[in-house]
């Protein structure tokens, strides 16, 4: 295979393939499996922001009984099948 590289990433593969005593080629194979392994992983950068909003939103979570969340969603169901707000009933009328 060929590549092409920037100067500064050939210049950054060349340094390290010299402090690691290893071909260039064995140093972009083992970088290709370490980003491989990474991919699909969250950065410290996203986990951080992620656990920050999370943080944020759970709190504005609200705390009730299920019994009342159970009420709720049953109200909302009839809601639904009587034709809900704003439904065809109501523009009619």
């Amino acid at each position: 295979m060929t590549f092409s590289l920037d100067r500064e990433t050939a210049g950054r593969l060349r340094q390290a393939a010299e402090r690691l005593a290893k071909p260039q080629s064995t140093v972009v194979s083992e970088a290709i499996h370490d980003f491989s392994d990474r991919v699909g992983r969250l950065s410290e950068r996203e986990r951080l922001r992620l656990l920050r909003v999370f943080d944020e939103v759970v709190p504005l979570v609200p705390s009730r009984p299920v019994s009342q969340v159970k009420k709720e969603i049953e109200e909302i169901r009839r809601a639904r099948h009587a034709g809900g707000r704003g439904g065809a009933r109501d523009a009619a009328g």
